[in-house]
């Protein structure tokens, strides 16, 4: 299928890493390492919040759909990765490539605005508690993560039509170990301007406004913490946000980094670096962040193991 005699395109061709020879199975079993700590700790995380009556707060509610998302968002690109660096022929079908894309943007659209959601409820908690309680009701938490997936329910159908709605004729090849949508979009064969608008526009909405309003939101809380008289007070009120807060840097940091950067200063090898980084290995460090320092998450642990036992 890669030629020029204007043939349409019924399947591409992910070359992700197999140009790296023998170094491809160290980077298999790391990638699986990684994949099945993913699955275990964020499996561990909804266990736990489903369970533990402790655990039964807003801020448990939102993790436990953040894990939920965790887990499909990197299964939707890593068994497929994963089969992809010893296949001699890592053809993927116009259609799979659709499936892919569209349940990747899905999947992280809903975790930015879940995100956000959980950065409002600490707002909350923390600058609001006297109406915590009516802010962050049960049917606003329903109401919040209900949207959060429906945003990106609409991101992913509208951004993956959008592509795939353009003729593709000659080279098929992606520069990339899955289908994400830059590298898929420099393939069409037709002016890409709407497509690349609606790009644009979905990363403002979706990236850099919920990256902003939890900067927003975080801003708030610290003038709040600093107006705390003791000490002891600052550091248990910043110690219940920071867990959240690293978490957010990891997932927008990389992500702004991969998708805001100028494509022509960096090389399709970094790109796929980058890629690499925010849907295989920054999914794995959210139960290790939210476990390690969270002391409830901590205590739920110890009970239930002390139940077993």
């Amino acid at each position: 299928m890669d030629d020029d005699n204007g043939t349409a395109v019924t399947e591409f061709i992910l070359l992700g890493f197999s140009g790296l020879g023998t170094y491809q199975l160290p980077l298999f079993w790391g990638v699986l390492f990684v994949y099945l700590i993913t699955l275990l700790g964020n499996s561990l995380i909804i266990t736990l919040t489903l369970l533990d009556s402790a655990l039964s707060t807003p801020m448990y509610f939102f993790l436990r759909h953040l894990s939920m998302l965790e887990i499909f968002y990197t299964t939707t690109i890593v068994p497929r990765m994963l089969s992809d660096l010893f296949s001699l022929h890592p053809f993927i079908s116009l259609a799979s490539c659709f499936t892919q894309m569209y349940f990747f943007i899905l999947f992280a659209i809903a975790e930015c605005c879940l995100l956000t959601a959980m950065a409002y409820d600490r707002f909350a908690a923390i600058c609001r508690p006297l109406h915590y309680a009516t802010l962050m009701n049960r049917q606003v938490c329903v109401g919040m993560v209900g949207v959060s997936y429906i945003m990106g329910i609409t991101t992913g159908t509208t951004n993956a039509m959008l592509i795939f709605t353009l003729p593709f004729h000659g080279s098929n090849i992606v520069h990339n170990f899955f289908c994400d949508n830059l590298p898929i979009l420099r393939l069409a064969s037709a002016d890409t301007f709407w497509a690349e608008l609606g790009n644009l526009i979905f990363t403002l909405l979706f990236i850099i406004t919920p990256f902003a309003l939890i900067v927003f939101s975080y801003v708030r809380i610290l003038i709040t913490i600093l107006g705390l008289a003791s000490a002891q007070g600052r550091q248990k009120v910043f110690s219940t946000c920071s867990s959240h807060l690293l978490v957010v840097t990891l997932f927008f940091g990389t992500g702004i980094i991969a998708y805001v950067k100028p494509g022509a200063n960096v090389s399709k090898d970094m790109d796929q670096i980058l890629s690499l980084f925010y849907t295989v290995v920054t999914p794995m460090f959210n139960p290790f962040i939210y476990t390690l320092r969270n002391k409830e998450v901590m205590g739920a642990l110890r009970r239930k193991l002390t139940k077993q036992l």
